[in-house]
């Protein structure tokens, strides 16, 4: 936190129209961080940083849950923009700046990202905005590439934003709510701004507006069940029967191929565990509900919502990937996609 603190307190954005808001999900293991902020940050507050607003949850809510309890506290008290902001990342010192003239000058804009470069290695980028395969794979784009040879552009469409760091409108927040809290570990940044997407609102990469991250790429059993159940959600939630039935028979391949990567990484438990909650009819009932509340907001064409996604799987971390799909998997589904991208016109 000491990064972020100083990182506050450098910034070049008028701090009498920023606020902080610390929402304090407890840790399972080592409990609340009360004590810590109120010792540490609240003295500085509205002093050498920007007024620091404390909100201690009783139990975890998870990343959805946590920044819905900051983004109602915004919304009640009549804030224009939320920026979401991880505790493992800090900002540049005019990183607001850009963001909301990205958002000032084009109305269209529903979310603008920072350009996320890891920390301490800041020559290299963590996130150049987030990427999504047409499987519904997300991961970061740009990832470990050397930022001088990226090439980017002031303003860039992206599939979707990271919530590390994430400017976001207020007024669209009341319209069409916050993230989804079902999610409640992983792809909730990726429904969010599919959400808006759907709606007709662009989302954007803001290369000026830079945060550091302490990105860290985790392998945990827990997790897995999460990517993988979300993964599905977000895929029945905003594409139409035609689609999936297209992408089904590419979807049955990689099914297979996930089986064998669980096999070999001890997550064949965690892999059914997932097929276990789809088979249950009962888990799709919230899932059609949202499904429905799309079809409400909806303003664009799958074959528009589609149009920024890619068609190969790209590794994080170097170690895990597999050279079946580096050499075979990826120009099939390459092919595959091209083919399927002619054919959806709704």
């Amino acid at each position: 936190m000491d990064d972020v603190i100083s990182a506050l307190e450098r910034l070049t954005y008028p701090k009498d129209r920023v606020e902080f808001v610390i929402v304090d999900n407890p840790h399972p293991q080592y409990g609340p961080s009360v004590r810590y902020i109120e010792e540490t940050i609240m003295p500085k507050s509205g002093m050498t940083m920007p007024k620091v607003t404390l909100i201690a949850n009783s139990t975890n809510l998870g990343f959805a849950g946590g920044n819905n309890v900051g983004i109602k506290y915004a919304l009640d008290n009549g804030f224009d923009y939320v920026c979401l902001h991880n505790n493992d990342a800090f900002v540049a010192a005019n990183f607001l700046e850009p963001l909301v003239d990205a958002m000032e000058k084009d109305k269209q804009v529903g979310a603008a990202q920072s350009l996320l470069l890891l920390h301490p290695e800041t020559e290299l980028i963590n996130s150049a905005g987030n990427a999504m395969h047409y499987l519904g794979f997300g991961f970061c784009w740009d990832y470990r590439k050397k930022l001088s040879e990226a090439n980017l552009p002031a303003i860039k469409e992206i599939a979707y934003a990271s919530g590390a760091g994430v400017l976001v409108r207020a007024d669209l927040l009341k319209q069409y709510g916050g993230l989804d809290e079902d999610f409640f570990l992983y792809h909730e940044d990726l429904e969010y701004c599919f959400r808006l997407k759907a709606a007709g609102y662009k989302i954007v990469l803001a290369r000026d507006s830079v945060v550091y991250h302490k990105y860290q790429f985790g392998r945990s059993i827990t997790k897995y069940f999460w990517m993988e159940r979300n993964r599905y959600g977000v895929m029945l939630e905003f594409f139409k029967w035609p689609t999936l039935l297209l992408l089904a028979p590419m979807g049955l391949v990689m099914e297979a191929a996930l089986i064998l990567f669980a096999l070999k990484g001890d997550w064949l438990a965690e892999r059914v565990k997932v097929y276990r909650y789809w088979l249950d009819s009962a888990n799709w009932i919230p899932w059609l509900k949202k499904r429905k509340n799309i079809r409400q907001i909806r303003k664009v064409s799958d074959r528009e919502l589609l149009k920024d996604m890619v068609s190969e799987i790209l590794f994080q971390e170097k170690e895990m990937a597999n050279p079946l799909l580096l050499y075979i998997g990826n120009p099939v589904m390459k092919i595959y996609w091209q083919l399927v991208k002619a054919i959806i016109w709704w």
